[in-house]
């Protein structure tokens, strides 16, 4: 009796690839993010030292000035939502790196003598920072998918110590180089050159894990066009065990689908306005807590301690509030927290600026570090994919940055035309009732 033998099948045995390689290392990791996100604010906070030299350097009016920390924010709104659709394209690790060079170019454009390029800069600077602001949560989210909520607190903190650097050395580096203000916003273009070579390990891994994803349509194990390579790793930087490039274990990943309706979302809605009235509050004292205390009697010197100090507590406020996120099933009672320091701050400035101005520096330090914390926290607590939490960052820092931009502008009219700082400010103490609410509702224990 014959005997037909089925007909084996042919694998073909794919080049393996070393994921788990000097450049998957959770150390390049980290650093690259921890300096891209000393860029993310340290562009903006070194300008407002030099805002008066700048405007008699141009002969540029009062509104005009202001305009100079209030386009990059502008633009932070607007260029936010295009950034899922670079990602989604072009990896998230080459988008970042993009970014951050492009960043560095808007720092050195701002400093060329001339006041077209001025506010070319600042749009240029505005729109990088966006595509960092929707990248970042995502890819923490990715990397660090059972500790994205802590690793949002360390980033956050991060940002908002570049910022405090950035505050406190313009002036001496000023002095220091001799080039006056041009030279010092421009030195900072050397951080982002800094960040960008940081990270330039993790292009080259992505590279490499998509390389490594074609070499084979079809695996030793029988994987197909699944996107999992013979050496078990996915384009996305995942390996087919289930371990990110940070080494953290997770479960295979569902197919990824965008989110549908999120601008139709009542809770992405919650979170936007959260993070949106939040940044105003900040934004608004940024510009002008200095000159509200100064208007009230305070020394000009004592005020612009008060204010450093205040960005200093943020620090803390940034990176514990986020801690304590991630340990709750839902943050709720946080975020109206947040909101009820914010309003105890502001009513001190209300009531007495100048006995209180240290005390409300402390409170509204929290306040404002924790919601900047909490609201980034939120995007990738309310998200279960790594698009998912871009998409819903791009759609909520959109719609935040695009309301922050008021409140600079806003509260200077509003003093203009009202003699004082009493209106601006009650109608801050408003604005907290909405924040206190939004929370409330982007606090619950669901997900997108």
């Amino acid at each position: 009796m014959a005997v037909t033998r089925a007909q084996q099948p042919v694998v073909t045995t794919a080049v393996p690839f070393p994921v788990r390689s000097r450049l998957a290392h959770p150390a390049l990791l980290l650093t690259g993010i921890l300096l891209v996100a000393l860029n993310m604010r340290a562009c903006l906070a070194a300008v407002s030292p030099m805002v008066g030299e700048i405007q008699r350097s141009f002969g540029l009016s009062a509104t005009a000035s202001g305009l100079i920390t209030t386009v990059p924010v502008l633009f932070q709104g607007v260029g936010a939502p295009l950034t899922p659709r670079l990602t989604r394209r072009f990896g998230t690790e080459r988008v970042v790196l993009g970014a951050v060079l492009v960043l560095g170019a808007g720092v050195l454009l701002r400093v060329l003598p001339s006041v077209a390029a001025l506010y070319a800069g600042c749009v240029v600077i505005g729109v990088a920072i966006a595509v960092l602001n929707v990248s970042m949560p995502g890819l923490v989210k990715r990397e660090f998918p059972d500790r994205a909520a802590a690793m949002t607190g360390v980033y956050s903190t991060t940002m908002l110590v570049g910022a405090t650097m950035a505050a406190g050395l313009s002036v001496p580096l000023e002095h220091a180089l001799g080039g006056g203000w041009q030279a010092s916003l421009g030195a900072w273009s050397l951080l982002a050159l800094v960040a960008a070579v940081a990270w330039l390990p993790q292009v080259l891994r992505a590279r490499a894990a998509r390389d490594g994803a074609g070499v084979s349509g079809v695996t030793a194990s029988g994987a197909s066009a699944s996107g999992a390579s013979a050496s078990g790793v996915t384009a996305s930087g995942v390996t087919a065990s289930g371990v990110t490039a940070s080494g953290a274990s997770v479960a295979p990943a569902a197919p990824v689908r965008p989110i549908r309706g999120i601008w139709r979302s009542p809770l992405a809605w919650q979170i936007s306005l959260f993070m949106g009235i939040s940044s105003l509050l900040v934004y608004t004292l940024v510009a002008w807590m200095p000159t509200i205390l100064a208007d009230h009697g305070m020394d000009r010197g004592e005020a612009g301690l008060v204010f450093a100090f205040s960005n200093l507590v943020q620090v803390a406020g940034a990176f514990l509030v986020p801690l304590l996120a991630g340990r709750m099933t839902n943050q709720r009672a946080l975020a109206v927290s947040m909101a009820l320091l914010n309003a105890v701050g502001i009513a001190v400035l209300l009531i007495a600026p100048v006995p209180g101005a240290w005390v409300a520096a402390v409170i509204l330090g929290v306040a404002q570090g924790g919601s900047l914390g909490l609201g980034l926290a939120f995007i990738v607590l309310r998200t279960d994919s790594a698009a998912g939490a871009a998409q819903l960052g791009g759609m909520s820092q959109a719609v935040g940055y695009l309301v922050a931009a008021a409140g600079p502008v806003g509260a200077g009219a509003l003093r203009q035309a009202t003699g004082g700082w009493t209106t601006p400010l009650a109608l801050m103490l408003v604005l907290v009732s909405v924040v206190a609410v939004a929370g409330w509702g982007a606090g619950r224990d669901r997900t997108l």
